[in-house]
């Protein structure tokens, strides 16, 4: 295990291992669930669904900006800090998350989602080799293509009674761009900071990705009258909005602890710990949720998993041979 270096001595590593892990996995499995659950409820009066993803968007930045407020006053704040690439990143960021709930609002059951959402890095890949100058080896190749089969393995082997709609499909696709534009947005955010001659510390971070990211959802809201939709369906089903409520602060802790982790470990755990959240989130979804899949299906979630732990182990292997 690669940790960083501490010199205050402190709680062993294990512990903080088992501390940021635990925290991990508890926000963000929890979290997961929620968001099912939102999507999936039907009101008991006119049967109507939540449809309200900006909205959602507005609510869960809101509580990742109170708690990364609170942490940036307990850290102290990092002066002068360029603003103008957290708000194109902030914004880039939000239209990504909200393409993803878009795709569980219109239909895409949540294990497709996940599984399709851990195959980011073919976005990435894609624009890169458009753009030129970069190569891949086979098997990046093979695990990305492993990804992408395996999640639409699973959609195609779901039993009777459940489907996954094409336009929830394609929302799940626009989300995975969005991913790779946001990460080169991000490597510039990071470019940017280099040149002013600042080093933001995680709760700026937090603060001021997750402001950008409430205006932006706000004022797609706002246009799309889902402030007032969202609001009133909420105020006619109490139910649902207890559960808004704790996805929005399962969101705030689960980042509360991730940077806690990057902050004691190397990143290669952070990406491990994440990772694997992701495929327990699937499974848990299948189990608790009543999805029901065919043997092909099945076969799927393999596939598609034996993808991600390979992409996984390929960075272990990388890091180490950087040492």
């Amino acid at each position: 295990m690669t940790t960083k270096p501490d010199s205050s001595g402190g709680l062993p590593d294990t512990v903080k291992l088992l501390i940021g892990a635990g925290g991990i996995y508890a926000s963000f499995l929890y979290y997961g669930s929620l968001q099912e659950d939102v999507f999936r409820y039907t009101s008991p009066t006119d049967s109507a669904t939540f449809k309200a993803a900006w909205f959602l968007q507005v609510l869960e930045a809101l509580a990742n900006v109170i708690i990364g407020f609170v942490g940036m006053q307990l850290m102290g704040a990092t002066p002068n800090i360029p603003k103008q690439m957290f708000a194109i990143s902030g914004a880039s960021q939000v239209s990504a998350k909200a393409c993803t709930s878009l795709a569980l609002a219109n239909g895409l059951s949540f294990p497709v989602a996940t599984l399709a959402k851990s195959g980011k890095m073919a976005p990435v890949m894609a624009g890169s080799l458009l753009l030129g100058g970069a190569t891949y080896s086979f098997r990046e190749y093979l695990q990305v293509a492993a990804i992408i089969g395996g999640t639409a393995i699973v959609g195609l082997g779901k039993k009777k009674g459940g489907s996954n709609s094409l336009l929830g499909v394609l929302f799940i696709l626009g989300s995975l761009v969005l991913d790779g534009v946001t990460a080169g947005f991000q490597k510039r955010l990071k470019m940017a900071t280099a040149k002013a001659g600042v080093k933001p510390k995680p709760y700026d971070f937090m603060f001021w990705t997750n402001l950008f990211m409430m205006l932006t959802a706000l004022v797609f809201a706002g246009g799309l009258g889902e402030l007032t939709s969202g609001v009133s369906f909420c105020v006619a089903n109490p139910e649902i909005m207890s559960k808004i409520i704790k996805f929005a602060l399962c969101s705030a802790i689960g980042q509360s602890f991730i940077f806690y982790t990057i902050a004691n470990f190397d990143p290669l755990i952070l990406s491990t710990v994440t990772t694997t959240r992701k495929i327990f989130s699937v499974l848990l979804s299948i189990f608790l949720k009543g999805h029901s899949l065919s043997l092909m299906g099945w076969s799927g979630i393999a596939l598609a998993c034996a993808g991600i732990m390979s992409e996984l182990q390929a960075k272990a292997a990388g890091k180490a041979k950087a040492h």
